[in-house]
Order: structure tokens, then sequence, then C-alpha cells
């Protein structure tokens, strides 16, 4: 590979992207000492919120997580009870199951937007009847099936827990992610498409269940002129100095979902020729908010690879590349990239889990490179795909330089 200079500045994956009106309202807080889990900025916030996605109500509180962990209270899920959950995503997906002693059954993965497979959710009710919740993930912006999923859903009378955390602003059918499902989850974390540099919050239909959280995530208190306490609580309201950051924010989200889009397009235009596709998504019905940029190897350009728990071997073969020798060629140059979610079912921690495929439940027996219609469709993306430099800060100039780079991995 030629030598290509490195950026002054580091380009990087996503990071946020502040407009000026934050600080104001950060400054409002301080000004007004409204400097705890009360105030203006947090009652606003829900409302954007509201008014954005169309949900009736809306609970700020201190994190994606925190949300989905009230979600799955909610949703009355129990110590031992199976719940069946997304595999390819992010750990904070299915913590909370485990949070509140149930078992995560892990649903795979299929190609066409790589999020769960109705197949394998429509097998996985075969095998565990007995099932009555499903989390559901919109992957890297990309809405999943949704209507075959809810259509399952409905046939076995399970609740539907939505983490659209990485999916604010993408929607399916015209209608806003965050609201398919009984409870629903977003993020503010500091790299999501618009940012609190934490925060979440938990959208419902429901006036019971938004009461329920906002009493759940003060600590559980009673009404009473004391602390009177009859179930566990949490402390997971949001701050109201990070609700003004993320009032800040909200108007800007579509102009971030312009700029992310206008980042997969480049790619897509600059990657053309190369035995490479990007992360795919239903143009028919769906319109992602682009929030990562991410591309997948060929099966016949896969050059060999083999990773361990915290290591990894490549072989550089003409023609060919792999996800690692492409990251580190882009972190060569000063920009950051990073592999694709490692599925929940190859997780340590998640081994001994059930993990259903389109093909009924089981397991493959290796972490190997596998390729094609596999049985482990989460393991395969996993293996041939990486995330791409995505932050809407990146110039077309330093976009031009990455692509030549993941030109050069191929020569």
């Amino acid at each position: 590979m030629k030598e290509i200079k490195k950026f002054d500045q580091k380009v990087w994956l996503a990071s946020p992207t502040m407009h000026g009106d934050e600080i104001k309202f950060v400054q409002e807080a301080y000004d007004t000492n409204w400097m705890s889990t009360v105030g203006a900025n947090i009652n606003e916030v829900e409302k954007l919120a509201c008014e954005k996605t169309g949900s009736k109500y809306a609970v700020a509180l201190a994190s994606g997580t925190s949300a989905l962990h009230l979600a799955v209270r909610l949703a009355g899920v129990k110590p031992g009870d199976k719940v069946f959950c997304s595999d390819m995503t992010f750990a904070a997906t299915v913590n909370p199951v485990m949070y509140e002693g149930a078992i995560p059954v892990f649903i795979d993965t299929e190609y066409d937007t790589w999020n769960m497979d109705p197949k394998a959710l429509e097998k996985a009710f075969e095998i565990y009847p007995e099932v009555k919740v499903v989390v559901l993930v919109h992957l890297y912006g990309v809405p999943g099936k949704i209507d075959e999923i809810k259509k399952i859903c409905d046939k076995h009378n399970a609740i539907i827990v939505e983490d659209a955390a990485e999916s604010l602003g993408a929607t399916y059918k015209g209608k806003q992610t965050g609201t398919f499902g009984n409870y629903n989850c977003i993020s503010f974390n500091g790299n999501k498409i618009i940012t609190g540099s934490s925060g979440g919050m938990l959208l419902t239909d429901s006036l019971e269940a938004a009461n329920k959280t906002r009493k759940w995530s003060t600590q559980s208190r009673e009404n009473a002129p004391w602390y009177q306490h009859e179930e566990v609580g949490f402390n997971y309201r949001m701050s109201n100095v990070i609700a003004g950051v993320v009032r800040g924010q909200f108007p800007h989200l579509d102009e971030h979902i312009a700029q992310k889009k206008a980042i997969y397009e480049r790619y897509k235009e600059g990657l053309k020729g190369l035995p490479v596709e990007m992360n795919p998504f239903d143009s028919k019905n769906s319109e992602p908010n682009y929030w990562l940029s991410c591309m997948i190897i060929k099966p016949e350009a896969m050059a060999k690879q083999v990773r361990g728990e915290q290591d990894y071997l490549y072989e550089k073969e003409k023609g060919k590349s792999s996800p690692q020798e492409i990251l580190d060629a882009i972190a060569a140059i000063n920009a950051e990239g990073r592999p694709i979610w490692k599925p929940m079912h190859m997780q340590p921690i998640y081994r001994m889990n059930p993990f259903i495929t389109k093909n009924g439940n089981g397991r493959a027996q290796t972490n190997a490179y596998i390729a094609g219609d596999s049985c482990d469709v989460g393991m395969d993306i996993f293996n041939r795909g990486l995330c791409l430099p995505s932050d809407n800060k990146m110039t077309p100039e330093q976009q031009d330089v990455i692509i030549e780079v993941i030109r050069s991995c191929f020569e």
C-alpha cells in the first residue's frame, strides 16, 4: 500500500457537533439554579421528542440504557423469563434484561437490513412459545423489518421493546422509529445523531407507563409528606443541565441526518468498482438516519483473517482485503473506524445463552470466517464488515483520502 499523509487532526467515527444554542440553555439552568433533575430544559426536550416522533409521552432519563431497563420492567419481565433480543447490537440493548434476572435469547440477523430476522423470530416462538417480550434494534440507524416483526409478535401476543437509540429521525413507511413498540427508547450519548453528552428517553403512548417511568426513575417515591417507598426505584432521571444540551441539539437533527446521508452517498460512489457493499436498507419502505456508514467485503474478496478475544491476525492478498486490514490502514492516517458490533451470542458472557437462526436452534462451532447465505448471519457480517469514519464534520476532501486508503487495501 502506498504511503498516504496522516491527517493533522483526527477524523472521528462519530463525534458531537455543537451549534451554540446548547450553551445558552445550559447557562439558563445555571442562572436559574435549576441544576437538578427538574427544570424547563427537561420539560422542553420531552415536548420536542413527542413532536418529532409522534409519541404521546416522553420521559427524559439519564441514558438510553436506563430507558431500556425501565422499558423491560414495564414489559413485565421477571427473573427466569426468556426474552427474545436482537443479536447483532451493542451490549446495552441486552444488559437490562439481565438486570431483571431474565434470560436473553438471541435472534439472528438478516442480510437485507442487518437487523433481527423475522424468520428466525418465528422459529424462536416455535421453540419457546412462552416468551412474551421482544427487544428489537434498528442497527446503525437503519429500520428493521418492522411490519413482519410486529405481525409475528401480535400473533404470539408478545410485547415489543423498541431500541431506537441509534435511529432517531429514521422512518419506516413514513413513521418515525421509536414509535412501533409498546415501550421505546432513544439515546443522546456523545456519539449519537444528536447528543447531550449523555441522556436518553423512554417514549410511549401509554400515560400509565409514562407515569410509572417517572416514578421509578426518581427512586419510586410515593405521594406522601415524607419519603415513602413501596417498591424499588432508580436514580435514572435526566439532569436539567444535560437536557439543556439536548434542547439545543434538537433543531439540528434533520441537518445532521442530511450530512450523514451525504457521507454515505460519497462512500457508495467512491467505492464503486471494489468488491464491497454499503450497509443495506429497504429503500422502498424506510429512510435511515445514516448514523454510521458501514461496508461489507464480498465473500470472494475476503483475505484470510483470524480474531481471538482481544487480538487478530490477517494476511495481505492481492485483490483482496479484510476488515482489520482496512481498519489498521484507516487508523494509520489518524482516522477512526470500528468493527461491526460483535454479535451477542459470540460474547463470552452470553455464549451459553440460546441463539436462534432461521434454520432453528444452534450455534456455529467456530468464529472463523464463513460467507454467503450463512446459518449464522450475524457472525458472517461481523467477520466481513466494518464501520467507516462517519463524523459529520469530516470534509469531502478528508473522506476522499479515506476512500483512497480503502481502495489501496485491495491492490
